[in-house]
């Protein structure tokens, strides 16, 4: 089974980072993977987003134009992924920011009060993992565990600090989402 994941947000949420957290952890867990990311030259604050592929089988091209699951920030990227989301994908959506619903019915849609999540923990930063929690409640791709897994082996040294509210985090958006319709 292939998956094709978009994380997009604004420079410096995350977007980039999650997005290779994924890949990293399909590597882990023996999958294909490919990862592509894409940012303006402001970075901070500019656009970014990347795109994720997890297979069981080798991946045979890097482009998705219509993603199986798009996880949205801000939004400029709702605007932009949520018409583009494969019927019977998923949409992920970081309701702190975004204040528009999607109207598709052909579409699992996951709101997320994301920023508000993390911020219980210390800081809005880790709205990315609340994200990726709920993702894999709806969309096990790759388990909870292995997630967890992943990102206590693949957090920068310099952050491995804040492995533990990011732990924290992560079960967070995943038991929101569990429980969402």
């Amino acid at each position: 089974m292939e998956t094709s994941i978009i994380i997009s947000g604004f420079g410096g949420q995350g977007a980039l980072f999650a997005g290779q957290l994924l890949a990293y952890t399909g590597m882990d867990n023996g999958r294909h993977v490919t990862w592509i990311p894409s940012y303006g030259p402001e970075m901070r604050g500019g656009t970014a987003h990347c795109v994720v592929i997890i297979s069981d089988e080798p991946i045979g091209a890097p482009i998705v134009s219509r993603p199986d699951i798009a996880i949205v920030f801000n939004q400029p990227s709702f605007d932009k992924y949520e018409p583009l989301v494969k019927a019977g994908g998923l949409l992920v959506v970081n309701s702190s920011i975004v204040e528009s619903e999607s109207e598709r019915e052909d579409i699992d849609v996951v709101y997320i009060q994301a920023n508000g999540i993390a911020a219980e923990f210390g800081t809005s930063k880790m709205m990315n993992m609340v994200t990726l929690g709920a993702m894999v409640a709806k969309r096990p791709v790759l388990s909870l565990e292995a997630v967890a897994e992943g990102l206590r082996n693949h957090m920068p040294a310099g952050k491995a600090k804040l492995i533990e509210a990011n732990l924290q985090v992560l079960q967070r958006g995943y038991d929101a989402a569990a429980v969402a319709a």
